[in-house]
């Protein structure tokens, strides 16, 4: 080969390092973006859930209130789950109304629930988290309702701790980290063994 044409052939190290690097960073950022999509969808359908079950167990509160001759609040059934007896179960439930005394459930023990009453939420219940209880994160949902036989607007409010729910979507965080980078260095390594294969012509050329 004459030193021009020695000249004009391109440097394969080089050429193989721009091409992975443009590789690794279109890999890079395809995972990325995808991972992000992800976890939300993911993260969303928990936390969805999650506050269906809240919704299950306010529908059987607002179900079961009934206003007595003493027009306080009560239930005509007990409600199912056995945590709402246990005294700091992470599980709470609490009927308010204004110029009447709080109706709590067991679980609550001396403390009491802040329902927020600055909104109306006749037709869908309000889900918010709230750090009321210190180092116990709560997952709150709450409904304005008028019983029948009673003219004040009660506010059935019920919570439950984060924690289990937060470990879950630390838990699925983690398997998708995991899982893309696996995923992405052997992308990777794929990459480069298709440009090293690619280039072989050219380094025979070369030489």
């Amino acid at each position: 080969m004459t030193a021009e044409a020695t000249a004009a052939t391109p440097h394969t190290g080089s050429l193989s390092r721009r091409m992975m690097v443009i590789a690794a960073g279109w890999i890079s950022i395809l995972l990325l973006l995808g991972g992000v999509a992800l976890d939300r969808t993911l993260v969303s359908l928990v936390t969805r859930n999650f506050d269906n079950q809240l919704g299950y167990m306010l529908t059987a509160m607002i179900g079961s209130a009934e206003v007595g001759m003493d027009g306080e609040v009560s239930f005509n059934r007990p409600l199912g789950d056995q945590r709402f007896l246990e005294p700091n179960s992470g599980l709470y439930w609490q009927i308010s109304g204004k110029g009447h005394e709080d109706f709590p459930s067991r679980s609550l023990w001396d403390r009491s629930l802040k329902a927020q009453t600055d909104h109306a939420d006749d037709n869908a219940p309000h889900v918010y988290d709230s750090n009321q209880f210190p180092g116990e994160p709560l997952r709150v949902m709450e409904r304005s309702i008028i019983l029948p036989g009673s003219d004040t607007k009660w506010w059935f409010t019920v919570a439950e701790s984060r924690v289990e729910l937060d470990n879950q979507i630390r838990r699925i965080r983690s398997i998708l980290a995991y899982s893309f980078l696996i995923l992405g260095l052997g992308l990777i390594a794929m990459a480069w063994l298709q440009t090293w294969y690619g280039l072989g012509p050219l380094r025979g050329v070369r030489r």
